[in-house]
């Protein structure tokens, strides 16, 4: 293997973007494909914004800017969940493919690699104009991982559901540009999506048990039962998609869209339960996040306040 410090070589420089791919691979389809989309539809959308609205066309040229924002912030995070001594004996048994376990660099040359892109991604997100997102992102990393919140019941899930909060929105506005601002059904929209971040993100633990075990991690799954945490997936999957089609006052079409997806993830859920089956019931999940992010595009209401108030 080519170490990492090695980057004199053209060879060497060859292999980072393969470590930054290795890296996030696992959180990419979790977190920055489905959160470029809310950022994106978004900003397309007219009922999430105030200001000049930015045409379809312009928000499309800020697509590339949404995903660096959200793949340089995810991989500050994957730097720091990924190179603990219990993150690399865990990731042999669940994801032996990461590039610590596979030993193309080591958990101190990753700590190394953070002193520089920790502060790269604070200020990339302060050149967006979205520093106070970016913040929060990384101060949620750093209670998830180096305070171990990962490894507490529940406290896992808020930490997690905060950050996609911060994601989301971060997204929304990079999307819409600095002459328009997220309004307050866009905050409320980036606050309801946490929510179902919050009650439904145990699924992605159900694939992970063996790991999580062996760490000794209090996952919701391993903490309530494997059984109450498929019932409690398939409620709030069904419940979520009831709240939004209601708040959004969607077609009987247009209710399709996420709830076709939502009682593909409740079935599977329920009857599909060893390790293979749930990594595909949680990539189901994303495209059911995927659903719900385009709500605002398929609604029929200008926002929440008419229901709200």
């Amino acid at each position: 293997m080519i170490p990492i410090t090695n980057l004199k070589s053209s060879q060497g420089a060859f292999q980072i973007p393969k470590l930054i791919w290795a890296f996030t691979e696992s959180n990419f389809a979790t977190f920055v494909i489905p959160n470029t989309a809310f950022g994106i539809l978004g900003a397309v959308a007219t009922s999430l914004s105030k200001g000049v609205q930015p045409s379809g066309l312009e928000v499309l040229q800020r697509f590339s800017i949404v995903v660096a924002y959200n793949w340089s912030n995810v991989l500050s995070f994957d730097l720091a969940n990924q190179r603990a001594p219990e993150s690399v004996a865990e990731d042999r048994i669940n994801k032996p493919w990461r590039p610590i376990p596979t030993n193309r660099i080591t958990s101190d040359q990753t700590r190394r690699v953070m002193l520089v892109s920790i502060p790269l991604t604070l200020w990339f997100n302060y050149y967006l104009g979205v520093w106070e997102q970016g913040v929060v992102i990384h101060i949620t990393t750093w209670l998830y991982n180096d305070l171990r919140g990962m490894d507490e019941a529940f406290v896992r899930e808020i930490l997690i559901s905060v950050g996609y909060g911060m994601f989301n929105s971060g997204s929304l506005q990079i999307a819409l540009g600095n002459k328009t601002s997220i309004n307050w059904n866009g905050m409320v929209w980036a606050c309801i999506i946490s929510g179902v971040i919050l009650t439904t993100m145990q699924i992605q633990d159900l694939k992970d048990q063996a790991g999580d075990r062996l760490r000794g991690r209090k996952t919701v799954v391993l903490f309530l039962g494997e059984e109450i945490s498929r019932w409690s997936i398939a409620f709030f999957v069904n419940f979520w998609t009831c709240v939004c089609s209601i708040l959004w006052d969607l077609s009987a079409w247009s209710c399709a869209v996420p709830g076709i997806p939502a009682a593909v993830v409740t079935w599977r859920v329920l009857k599909m339960r060893n390790q293979k089956d749930d990594y595909r019931s949680w990539q189901l999940w994303c495209l059911w996040l995927l659903g719900l992010y385009s709500l605002p595009l398929l609604g029929r209401s200008d926002g929440f306040k008419s229901i709200l108030y």
